[in-house]
C-alpha cells in the first residue's frame, strides 16, 4: 500500500496498479474516517487509515453498504458489492484486536461501473436508491461480472 494523489479507475477492472486490478468484483474499497475513529475507541489505540489496506478513506461516514447501491467518487461511478471484512493482518499492522475493533466498520467493497481519474479531495456522493431496485441491480451486475471470461460485459 502506498498513498497517491490520483489514480485511474477502469470500468469493470478497478484501480490501475492495485493488486485486485482486473478482478471481477473487488475493484475499490472505501472506508470512512468516522468509522476509523469508532474502531479506535473500541481498540483503545489509533487505527490509521494507512494500516487498514483500503483504497480510499472518505472524511465522514458511514459508507453505504447495501449491495447494488451506487456512489460517485469524483467522476467515477461505483456500485456496492459487499461489506468489507476486516483482515487478520490488521492485528499485525495496527495492533492486537484491530480486526475485531473494525468488525462492521471496515468499509465497503465496490465495483467500477464508469471509470475516470480519482484525485485526493474529490467529492464522495452516495446516490439515493430503493432497496428492491438495488438488489435487482446487484444481481444483474454480479451475473454480468461472473460471465465475463475474456473481458467486461455490459449490464443486461
Amino acid at each position: 500500500m502506498r498513498p497517491v494523489d490520483e489514480v485511474v479507475a477502469e470500468t469493470w477492472s478497478g484501480l490501475v496498479g492495485d493488486r485486485y486490478h482486473g478482478s471481477r468484483h473487488r475493484h475499490v474499497t472505501v472506508q470512512s474516517a468516522t468509522d476509523l475513529a469508532a474502531a479506535a475507541e473500541r481498540l483503545g489505540a489509533e487505527v490509521p487509515a494507512s494500516g487498514t489496506r483500503r483504497n480510499v478513506t472518505v472524511s465522514h461516514g458511514p459508507v453505504v453498504r447495501t449491495p447494488g447501491a451506487q456512489a460517485r467518487l469524483g467522476p467515477v461511478l461505483l456500485e456496492v458489492v459487499r461489506v468489507a471484512a476486516p483482515c487478520r493482518v490488521l492485528d499485525d499492522e495496527v495492533g492486537d484486536g484491530a480486526a475485531r475493533a473494525l468488525h462492521d466498520l471496515a468499509g465497503t467493497v465496490l465495483r467500477v461501473l464508469e471509470g475516470g481519474t480519482v484525485r485526493v479531495g474529490d467529492p464522495w456522493e452516495e446516490l439515493p436508491f430503493e432497496p428492491d431496485e438495488a438488489a435487482e441491480r446487484a444481481t444483474r451486475s454480479r451475473l454480468a461480472a461472473s460471465a465475463r471470461p475474456g473481458g467486461p460485459r455490459r449490464l443486461p
